[in-house]
């Protein structure tokens, strides 16, 4: 007999009882799509590092810590590290060096965190971030440098709903006055809101320490190399741009197996009722597998179409799942896009393929007990079975 024919089989079986059938195929769909809206979220945010990394922020930066403690470490690297820097800038070809002070203000509503973003007033935000310009008010002059004014991002002005000439409460004793908003230029830059040095210093109670030194080469392409040396000549942290994607990606991937994690209960629960609806229709069909083993089918056929059954139950509903998946992805973007400007989850070739190969798995294990039940029925008693 032909795959074809079989599979042919194998769909008449399941369409015979079609609300058992959807039901299982719409639990097996729950749960696939479940998996693929959390692990989108990944993929997503992979796909922002890497598309705008690129193209903001410095080459190396330099602190204490590196990566240890987070996107935004503390400030708690002396001042004097600047000029050290400043020194060894001939040597390496380093042709600019900014100290920074960031910190991320969080809040219980997600819309209204922030990150603050401390840099010199006379170097100018497009020191570190070349491509922004301001699209209302103006960027910083040096003699904005220890006043109270602050540069926002566009989501960071929408989402806290700023405009020129605002407060920005940065705590009880210290506030801010926006001169100025940023076009929308990346979905990171749009969630920050700039301050010069001193003034983000003395709101921290960091007065001679920064959180790091943005550091941009005239060859970016020797980062690793620079950042080697300054390593070694300065005994500090020196980070190259991949190394921060390096970093997301090991946060991305202990992320990812929680979420998976989380969705395997969802699939085991999946599997559970495929493996019950293959059951039930095995010992509904015993007199039919009966007759099929009287007239010379072999157990091995018998066995094959349930697991065809299985198999197909599983398809139909991993391939439902990666649709609905691929509705909530839309509905999470849709959310994300308003809130920061990026879109935080994707749908990537692999996560398909991994949708579906695992829904396949499923239904080959939750198959093969129903399928060894069937090939083992003994003709006589199956023939007898009303």
């Amino acid at each position: 007999m032909k795959w074809t024919d079989l599979w042919g089989l194998a769909w008449r079986g399941l369409t015979r009882r079609r609300v058992r059938t959807g039901l299982t195929a719409l639990g097996i769909t729950v749960a696939v799509a479940s998996m693929v809206i959390f692990l989108s979220l990944g993929e997503g945010i992979r796909k922002v590092f890497v598309e705008q990394l690129g193209g903001i922020g410095p080459d190396i930066q330099v602190s204490l810590s590196g990566f240890t403690q987070g996107f935004a470490p503390q400030p708690n690297l002396p001042d004097k590290a600047v000029g050290d820097i400043q020194a060894l800038a001939p040597e390496l070809g380093i042709k600019t060096v900014t100290p920074v002070v960031m910190t991320i203000r969080g809040s219980l509503d997600v819309s209204q965190s922030v990150v603050l973003y401390g840099l010199p007033a006379a170097q100018g935000i497009g020191t570190v971030f070349p491509n922004v310009s301001a699209a209302q008010g103006r960027a910083f002059t040096p003699a904005d440098e220890g006043q109270g004014v602050a540069v926002l991002g566009a989501k960071a002005a929408q989402n806290l709903n700023l405009r020129i000439g605002s407060t920005l409460n940065l705590n009880r004793r210290n506030k801010a006055e926006v001169v100025g908003v940023l076009a929308p230029e990346s979905g990171l830059v749009d969630n920050f809101i700039f301050l010069p040095l001193s003034t983000l210093q003395k709101a921290e109670g960091a007065e001679g320490r920064v959180s790091l030194v943005a550091v941009k080469l005239d060859n970016p392409r020797q980062a690793r190399e620079v950042a080697t040396q300054l390593s070694d000549k300065l005994d500090l942290e020196a980070s190259t741009q991949s190394d921060f994607l390096s970093f997301v990606e090991r946060a991305l991937k202990i992320s990812d197996a929680v979420r998976f994690g989380i969705s395997l209960i969802s699939l085991i629960v999946g599997g559970l009722a495929v493996a019950n609806t293959v059951m039930m229709g095995v010992f509904e069909r015993t007199r039919e597998f009966g007759t099929l083993r009287a007239i010379g089918a072999r157990p091995g056929f018998v066995r094959a179409l349930v697991l065809s059954e299985s198999l197909l139950l599983s398809l139909v509903g991993g391939v439902g799942g990666v649709i609905v998946g691929l509705v909530g992805i839309w509905g999470v973007n849709l959310y994300t896009q308003d809130l920061a400007g990026i879109d935080a989850a994707a749908l990537t070739p692999r996560l398909v393929l991994l949708a579906l190969g695992i829904s396949l798995f499923l239904g080959l294990v939750s198959g093969l007990l129903p399928a060894r039940t069937a090939s083992r029925l003994n003709i006589t008693e199956a023939l007898g079975r009303v």
